[in-house]
């Protein structure tokens, strides 16, 4: 499993592009936000930051390149058809609603939230963390977090399995966490973007 991202070496398309990736979209989203000289749209580029920032904290977003993030391990979701990606995108997320959320996605946020103030509270500072004085996202630390939970993720896993409750305890954890790390890091990044005197975003 190559959990070794480097971002100069893996941020590109097929035909050698740079900045073609989750890290490189989250970086030049942030900085047009930043820029009032940006010729993008300011709703859009926000919009696209936001997506971007939860698509890096799912795990298989940074998978196998060769499967595309496990979208092409097919297998079974229980008794649903599924595959790896979609399973970690949807399905964990989904099962959870029904089983402990009354099917009520706000009543899941509202849980996710108490966790970041109670459970976790002892590591949000270092999940704010970026190690960097100069930046204001650490996209690239994000990635490579999922990096190795993809690991994980693909462990065990074949083509033509049928996941069940063993998978699912497993992944829901990370999961949860995982969209609670990316809450918290969008907030900062558009704290530390809203503060800024040249932001574009004092005028929105």
């Amino acid at each position: 499993m190559h959990d070794k991202l480097s971002f100069t070496g893996d941020c590109h398309d097929t035909k050698g592009n740079k900045d073609v990736c989750v890290v490189g979209a989250i970086n030049n989203y942030t900085a047009a936000l930043e820029d009032p000289s940006s010729p993008y749209d300011r709703t859009e580029s926000l919009m696209f930051l936001a997506h971007f920032v939860g698509d890096v904290h799912q795990p298989l977003h940074c998978g196998h390149v060769d499967d595309l993030g496990g979208n092409t391990i097919k297998l079974r979701w229980y008794r649903r058809k599924s595959n790896l990606h979609h399973v970690w995108d949807s399905d964990v997320i989904t099962q959870a609603m029904k089983d402990f959320y009354n099917r009520d996605q706000d009543t899941m946020i509202e849980a996710i939230q108490r966790n970041i103030t109670e459970e976790w509270s002892s590591e949000e500072k270092q999940w704010e963390a970026c190690g960097s004085q100069t930046k204001i996202t650490c996209a690239e630390k994000y990635a490579k977090e999922s990096a190795l939970l993809a690991c994980d993720a693909y462990e065990g896993v074949e083509e033509g399995d049928t996941l069940r409750d063993e998978y699912y305890f497993r992944a829901l954890p990370v999961v949860e966490k995982r969209i609670a790390q990316g809450g918290v890091r969008l907030a900062v990044i558009l704290n530390q973007i809203f503060s800024g005197k040249n932001s574009r975003l004092q005028s929105m």
